[in-house]
C-alpha cells in the first residue's frame, strides 16, 4: 500500500463548506485546533509504498476515529451522520458537501486493524494537547493519573439449543400436570 492520498478538491458546481457551516460551530473549532499534521506523520508509518491502491487521507481517518469515540457511535450511525452532518465532513478534512461516503464502511475495520500502539498512543497525545490548549485540563489534572484496568467477567448464561429445549419440556410437563393431561413419559431427571 502507499502513501495516503489527499487529492481532495474544492467542487466548482457545490458551494465550499466553509461558506455554508457555521465558522464558530464546536467542531470547527475543534478541528483547527488539532495538529493534523502530526498525526499525519504519525499514521505515515502504517503505509508503506508499494503497489495497491492509495489509502484514505490521514485527516478523514483520524478525524473519524475522534468523531466515533467522542458520540460513542458504531461504524454504521457513523458513516450515516457523516453522510448528512456537513459539521463532520469538515472536520474530517472535506472541503465541500459530499452526498455519498468517499471510502467504504468496511475500511474503518481496516485500519483499526491497521493501526498499532505508536498511533493510538499519537491520537490520545494530539487529544490531550488540545484539551491543554483549550483548558480544558491543567497541568494538576495530570500530575496523577488512574486507571482502572480490573475486568471482571460476567456470570452470563448464554442460551443454547439443548438448555432451551430442556426448558421448554418442563414448562409442557408442568402445564399437562395442571390440566391432567396423561403423558406417556414423564421427561423427569
Amino acid at each position: 500500500m502507499s502513501k495516503p492520498r489527499d487529492d481532495r478538491q474544492k467542487d466548482l458546481l457545490l458551494p465550499a463548506l466553509d461558506q455554508i457551516i457555521d465558522m464558530g460551530h464546536p467542531l470547527v473549532r475543534l478541528a483547527a485546533l488539532i495538529d493534523w499534521k502530526f498525526l499525519d506523520e504519525r499514521f505515515s508509518s502504517v503505509c508503506q509504498g508499494g503497489s495497491g491502491q492509495p489509502g484514505l487521507p490521514t485527516r478523514l481517518v483520524a478525524g473519524l476515529f475522534i468523531l466515533k469515540h467522542m458520540h460513542s457511535l458504531s461504524d454504521e450511525v457513523l458513516c450515516a451522520r457523516w453522510i448528512e452532518n456537513p459539521y463532520y465532513q469538515y472536520f474530517c478534512g472535506e472541503l465541500s458537501f459530499c452526498h455519498r461516503l468517499p471510502f467504504d464502511r468496511s475500511s474503518m475495520t481496516r485500519w483499526r486493524q491497521r493501526l498499532g500502539e505508536e498511533q493510538l498512543v499519537a491520537l490520545i497525545q494530539e487529544s490531550l494537547s488540545v484539551a491543554h490548549k483549550t483548558g480544558a485540563i491543567g497541568p494538576k489534572d495530570l500530575e496523577r493519573v488512574v486507571v482502572d484496568t480490573t475486568v471482571q467477567p460476567k456470570a452470563v448464561a448464554h442460551p443454547t439449543d439443548a438448555r432451551l429445549m430442556h426448558r421448554a419440556i418442563v414448562k409442557l410437563v408442568g402445564l399437562a400436570k395442571r390440566n391432567r393431561v396423561p403423558l406417556r413419559q414423564s421427561y423427569l431427571r
